[in-house]
């Protein structure tokens, strides 16, 4: 899909290195069909109203909301809710599976130390999506549609005490796991073209996304 008028040159550089990325990987990986190509990672300190982003967003991705327990986490669970589907935008909700349901969200997106629930949240939604977070080391990857994997570049965040993983680690671990990968942590309009040729099926943002998609 190309971008209509209207969008900035960052949106640009993002979305057409995300539907790239997941173009390539699709052609080998018959998993990868039907993947959102780019993935807006929402948090409530850095990204305060997100329905407003999410309605920005290009039909075909994807919002991941995070609501960390935030007391207004229906209210705004609902507001990206009519956004994203006023949108054609897939909705996964991270971690909390009965809050997933409340929202009639399309998934789950689980923190690492919980991708071995996947397999009783397939029982109970088979038609769910659900993702979870990696960071290269050994994790379950049964019932799960595609991870995470991050720190690729350095990033902010719960990640800026990581160290990043560089693109040919990156790659390498994508390599190493029978599941479509995306890439997380550190991207911007400006390095999302050089993620091409490592097997990421996908982008995912935070800052970038809201910053480029307003």
């Amino acid at each position: 899909m190309i971008l209509p008028a209207g969008y900035s040159d960052d949106a640009r550089a993002l979305w057409d290195a995300a539907t790239a990325l997941n173009r390539a990987a699709a052609a080998v990986s018959p998993q990868v069909a039907g993947l959102p190509p780019l993935l807006f990672f929402t948090d409530p300190d850095r990204t305060p109203r997100p329905w407003e982003t999410a309605f920005r967003l290009p039909t075909g991705s994807a919002v991941v909301y995070r609501a960390f327990g935030a007391t207004d986490a229906v209210e705004t669970g609902r507001r990206l809710r009519e956004a994203t589907t006023d949108r054609g935008v897939t909705l996964l909700v991270g971690l909390d599976a009965d809050l997933a349901q409340t929202l009639v969200a399309d998934g789950v997106h689980l923190p690492e130390r919980e991708a071995h629930s996947a397999p009783a949240i397939r029982a109970a939604h088979p038609r769910w999506m659900i993702t979870a977070a990696w960071h290269g080391g050994p994790t379950s990857i049964q019932a799960l549609d595609a991870l995470i994997l991050s720190p690729v570049f350095p990033a902010g965040g719960a990640s800026a005490d990581k160290p990043s993983l560089g693109l040919v680690a990156f790659q390498e671990r994508a390599q190493s796991v029978p599941l479509p990968v995306y890439a997380l942590g550190g991207i911007k309009a400006a390095n999302a073209a050089r993620l091409q040729a490592t097997g990421a099926c996908g982008l995912a943002a935070i800052d970038a996304i809201q910053s480029a998609f307003r």
